[in-house]
C-alpha cells in the first residue's frame, strides 16, 4: 500500500487512527491493534511475504532473549543472528545478480533466477541487525514481543524508513500508557503528513515526467542533447529528494498522528556546503546506521589516516551495494567515497590556504555549488540503468556551449513549463525551511531543529491551517484525479 494511494489516505488511515483513538485507554490492545494493522499494510502488496517478516521479526527477537538470559553464547548467537538477516537479504536482493555476474564471467549460459525482492528487507533487516548488535553491547534493554514486533512492523516507517533505533521508539509506547488521545497529534501529524503528500504528487512526479524520458532516451543508447541531459540529470536529482524527503514527512506526520516521534532523515541536505555536511543531511538514519555498525567497527579514525580513508571507501561501496543490486549502485558509493576522501583530505591538510579560502567572499556559495554539482553527477549514476546510459548523459552533459544553445530555446526538449516545475524545486531545496524547521516548535521529530525566523513558525491556527491546506488540496486533486496512476516512492524498491 503506497502513502500517496486513495485507499491508504481515505481508508486505512482513517480506520487505523479511528481504532487506535478508542482503545486508547487500554494501551496494549492499542499497540496491538497497530501492529495487526501494520502487518496487513505490509501484507496488502503480497500476503505471502508476510511469512518472511513475521518470521524475521520471531526469530530476531528469540536470538536477543537468548542473548540477555546467555551472555556466554551471546558472541555466537550474535554471529548466527547476523549472518541469518544477511543470509536472507543476500538471497533475495544480491543473489540474481551474482548469478548473472558469474555466467557473464565465465560464459555460462544459464537463465537469471526469478527472485522477486520482497518489500522492506533492506530497511527491517538492518534495523534488527542494530538491535542484535545492541544485545551483544549490553545496551538493548528485554523487550516484550509486542513492543519488539511494533518497533520493527509499525506501518509509518516499515517501507522505506527512517531506520528507526530501539532505544528512540520503544520507550515511547510504554509513555502512551494511561493517556487520552491528544488532538494536538493529529492536527500536527496531519499537517506534516500533507506537506510530504505535496512533496511527493505534485513536486517529485513533476519532475518524473520530465527526468524519466531522458534517462530511458540514454539508457537506450540514442543521443541526449546537451541541454535534455543537464535538464534530466538536475530533475532526477530534485526528484529523488522530494520524493524520499516526502516519503519521510508523511512517515513522520503518519507517526505523530499516534503520539509517535520518528528520528529525522532530511535536513536541507542541498543546502551543504561540503560532501561531509551532506551526508550529515541526506537520509540521516542510513547514514548514523553505516557510521555506527559499519564505519566505526571498522576502526573509524582511531587506526591512522590511511585505514581511515580505506574505511570510508568500505562503507560507502557498501552503502552504494545496500542500495540496489547493480554496478552503477556501487559505483555511486564508491564516487561518493572518493568524495569523501578527498574532503577529509582538503580539511586535514589543507591548511593556510583552506583558512584563507574559507575567509574570502563567496567561497561558501563557490563551495555549496561545487558540492552541488558532484551531488548531481553522482545521481546520473545512481539514475541510469546501465553505465552506457550514464555515459551518454555525462558525455552531453559535458557539451557546455551546446547547453547554452538549448536553453536558449533551441532545443525541443526545453519548455517553459519544464523550467518553471525545475525552478520550483530549486527555490524550495535551497531557499525554504525544511519542514523540522518550521515546525520545530512541535518537535515533529526526535532531534531538535533550530527555529526559523519568529514569522515563519507554524502554529495551531486558522491562518497556517488554511495555509497547510492549499497545497494539500492541489495533492489530494491530483491524487483523485490521477485514479489508477498512482506512482510508487523511488525507495521502495531499496
Amino acid at each position: 500500500m503506497i502513502f500517496s494511494s486513495p485507499e491508504f489516505l481515505f481508508a486505512f488511515l482513517p480506520l487505523t487512527l479511528l481504532g487506535f483513538v478508542l482503545l486508547a485507554q487500554r494501551i496494549r490492545l492499542a499497540l496491538g491493534w497497530l501492529v495487526a494493522c501494520s502487518l496487513f499494510f505490509y501484507g496488502w502488496w503480497e500476503p505471502m511475504y508476510l511469512l518472511l517478516l513475521g518470521g524475521s521479526v520471531v526469530g530476531n527477537f528469540a536470538l536477543a532473549r537468548a542473548m540477555a538470559r546467555r551472555p556466554a553464547l551471546s558472541k555466537m548467537l550474535l554471529i548466527i543472528g547476523v549472518s541469518a538477516n544477511l543470509a536472507a537479504i543476500g538471497w533475495f536482493k544480491y543473489a540474481g545478480f551474482l548469478a548473472d555476474n558469474l555466467s557473464e564471467l565465465f560464459g555460462l549460459s544459464s537463465g537469471s533466477l526469478d527472485i522477486v525482492l520482497p518489500l522492506a528487507i533492506s530497511f527491517f533487516t538492518f534495523q534488527q541487525i542494530a538491535f542484535l548488535v545492541d544485545c551483544y553491547r549490553g545496551i538493548a534493554r528485554e523487550y516484550n514481543l509486542l513492543d519488539y514486533t511494533l518497533f520493527v512492523c509499525f506501518f509509518p516507517q516499515l517501507i522505506a524508513g527512517p531506520i528507526v533505533h530501539h532505544k528512540d521508539v520503544i520507550p515511547q509506547f510504554a509513555a502512551l500508557r494511561g493517556q487520552d488521545y491528544d488532538v494536538d497529534n493529529l492536527r500536527v501529524g496531519l499537517t506534516v503528513l500533507l506537506i510530504g503528500l505535496f512533496k511527493k504528487v505534485v513536486i517529485a512526479d513533476g519532475l518524473a515526467e520530465i527526468a524519466t524520458p531522458v534517462f530511458a532516451a540514454a539508457d537506450a543508447g540514442n543521443t541526449v542533447t546537451p541541454a535534455a541531459a543537464w535538464l534530466g540529470a538536475l530533475c532526477y536529482t530534485f526528484q529523488l529528494y522530494f520524493d524520499f524527503s516526502g516519503y519521510s514527512d508523511m512517515a513522520i506526520g503518519a507517526a505523530r498522528m499516534f503520539g509517535i516521534r520518528l528520528p529525522e532523515n532530511f535536513n536541507s541536505p542541498y543546502k551543504s556546503r561540503s560532501i561531509i555536511d551532506f551526508w550529515r543531511r541526506w537520509h540521516i538514519t542510513l547514514s548514523r546506521f553505516l557510521q555506527e555498525y559499519l564505519y566505526i567497527p571498522l576502526g573509524g579514525n582511531r587506526k591512522g589516516p590511511a585505514r581511515r580513508m580505506i574505511n570510508l571507501m568500505i562503507t560507502m561501496l557498501l552503502g552504494g551495494l545496500w542500495h540496489g543490486a547493480g554496478w552503477t549502485f556501487v559505483f555511486w558509493g564508491g564516487l561518493h567515497g572518493i568524495y569523501l576522501m578527498i574532503n577529509h583530505g582538503w580539511r586535514s591538510y589543507g591548511g593556510g590556504l583552506r583558512q584563507s579560502l574559507a575567509a574570502a567572499p563567496g567561497y561558501g556559495l563557490v563551495a555549496g555549488c561545487l558540492c552541488f554539482l558532484s551531488v548531481v553527477v553522482a545521481w546520473v549514476f545512481f539514475r541510469a540503468e546501465t553505465f552506457a546510459g550514464a555515459q551518454v548523459m555525462l558525455a552531453a552533459m559535458t557539451e557546455l556551449g551546446a547547453v547554452a544553445d538549448g536553453f536558449g530555446r533551441q532545443d525541443e526538449n526545453i519548455s517553459t513549463q519544464r523550467l518553471l516545475i525545475l525552478g520550483l524545486a530549486a527555490t524550495v531545496a535551497f531557499t525554504f525551511p525544511n519542514v523540522q524547521s518550521w515546525m520545530a516548535r512541535e518537535e515533529i521529530v526526535l532531534t531538535r531543529r533550530e527555529l526559523v525566523a519568529n514569522r515563519w513558525h507554524w502554529r495551531r491556527t486558522t491562518a497556517w491551517g488554511v495555509i497547510a491546506a492549499m497545497p494539500a488540496a492541489i495533492a489530494l486533486y491530483k491524487i483523485i484525479y490521477m485514479q489508477n496512476r498512482v506512482t510508487e516512492f523511488i525507495y521502495f524498491q531499496f
